[in-house]
């Protein structure tokens, strides 16, 4: 209850005045502190992203908003506002960075919200060339022999036609499992064949699946923010998405069998804490979590 207190009082009376303060010390706005002070990545640019959204001044808190396209303009308008000169390029170059991954985060979640949006379509030619892309990297030894087969379930997928398992997260999930199976061949194989342990095996699609959707709410949430602010000087894009998915994909593997979990009925269980522990990662301000090629 304190905290919140706290927190309110703060925002509304104390840090205007420790703002002026500061500005009558150093002869520096909040702005120009952040961006002279924070070395690039997440520290920096969330403190720049809190510092406008917090501003009583409307072309500030309209900054965390703009297009791509804008982004220019507004570290101009910025800089007039706090009549800061235009040719202090340190501060312009900074500034243009931090907006660019600001607006890039917020367009790259509504790209990938309309990939989950798009349903899985068997009369779909494009979707379905990438399903029966996904089982040949999968399974380069094994002809798929029907469409609607028994095989799906070899490599996890709860029935004969997986178009069924694609519900949740649409296309998206396909996308992911793909990507991960095109770029990291190896590794998904492996994980593939580790998924058919006797004891300790799970479906190794319909947990890909899942993972989507975590990577999707951590996304959607703005807990991808620090890693994505760090691994990224300007707009995040679709494959910095993927790229995330692949480290959840390739941990959770690793987790699952360090774990060892009585059975797979114990899934939501271990799948809960997989997730805290990626959040608790995701809190670093200095955090990047991907793989390499």
């Amino acid at each position: 209850m304190w905290a919140h207190v706290w927190g309110f009082l703060y925002s509304k009376f104390f840090r205007f005045w420790l703002k002026w303060i500061l500005r009558l010390l150093t002869g520096k706005c909040e702005l120009q502190r952040v961006l002279g002070g924070a070395e690039a990545g997440a520290r920096r640019t969330l403190s720049i992203e809190h510092s406008l959204e917090s501003s009583k001044n409307k072309v500030l808190r309209n900054a965390v908003h703009v297009e791509e396209a804008e982004v220019e303009k507004c570290v101009r308008d910025i800089m007039k506002e706090k009549k800061i000169e235009q040719k202090n390029t340190g501060f312009k170059t900074n500034l243009h960075i931090s907006l660019l991954q600001i607006s890039g985060y917020k367009k790259l979640y509504l790209n990938v919200e309309n990939l989950r949006k798009v349903p899985y379509d068997s009369e779909n030619e494009e979707h379905e060339e990438q399903l029966i892309q996904l089982w040949n990297l999968l399974m380069p030894h094994e002809n798929l022999k029907a469409r609607i087969s028994k095989q799906w379930c070899d490599i996890g997928f709860q029935g004969d036609d997986p178009k069924t398992d694609f519900r949740g997260m649409g296309l998206l999930g396909l996308v992911n499992l793909v990507y991960f199976s095109k770029h990291y061949t190896n590794e998904a194989r492996q994980i593939l064949s580790r998924s058919n342990h006797p004891k300790l095996g799970y479906s190794y699609a319909i947990v890909g699946i899942n993972l989507t959707e975590m990577a999707y709410s951590l996304l959607k949430n703005g807990a991808l923010k620090a890693h994505l602010y760090n691994m990224v000087s300007g707009l995040p894009q679709m494959e910095h998405f993927h790229q995330f998915y692949c480290y959840l994909v390739y941990e959770f593997d690793k987790f699952w069998f360090e774990e060892e979990p009585e059975s797979i009925m114990h899934f939501n269980q271990y799948r809960e804490k997989f997730h805290e522990k990626i959040k608790g990662l995701l809190l670093d301000c200095n955090v990047v979590l991907t793989l390499q090629d």
